[in-house]
């Protein structure tokens, strides 16, 4: 059975994780700037050879991760099936690792720090430990 709150909080999370990696696709697209607030290696980082793999930016891989995320959980909510829940549940492992490899990236290969991509790793984060709930129903459907 699938958890509505869950379910829930993986559409909410997901749209955001959408909206940040499409500004950041954006500003990739358009060729400006990215601004950022508290950290200063936002565009250094956006700017690296990382920040771009089989000729795409990472953040358009990004709008797609929490775009399929964020369909797939309403697809499967509407249609009620637990099966494709669980499997949305398991494509979360695929962004924290994702996540892991690029915040390292940042850190100890770039030495700098974006905040969007620090997000985006919050946020891919969340959708796991939402995954680990999901998968092991430990929340009862309400």
């Amino acid at each position: 059975m699938i958890s509505k709150r869950i379910a829930a909080g993986f559409i909410a999370v997901g749209f955001l994780g959408f909206l940040d990696s499409s500004y950041l696709a954006a500003k990739y697209y358009l060729g400006t700037p990215i601004n950022c607030s508290i950290f200063e290696g936002c565009n250094q980082v956006a700017g690296s050879p990382y920040a771009v793999m089989f000729g795409l930016p990472v953040a358009l891989y990004g709008v797609l991760y929490y775009l399929a995320i964020f369909i797939a959980t309403i697809a499967a909510l509407d249609a009620g099936s637990a099966k494709i829940f669980r499997l949305v549940s398991w494509a979360t492992v695929l962004g924290l690792l994702a996540s892991a490899y690029f915040t390292y990236i940042q850190g100890f290969v770039i030495g700098a720090w974006c905040l969007y991509c620090l997000g985006s790793a919050l946020t891919s984060t969340t959708l796991f430990v939402l995954g680990i709930f999901a998968r092991r129903n430990v929340v009862v459907s309400q």
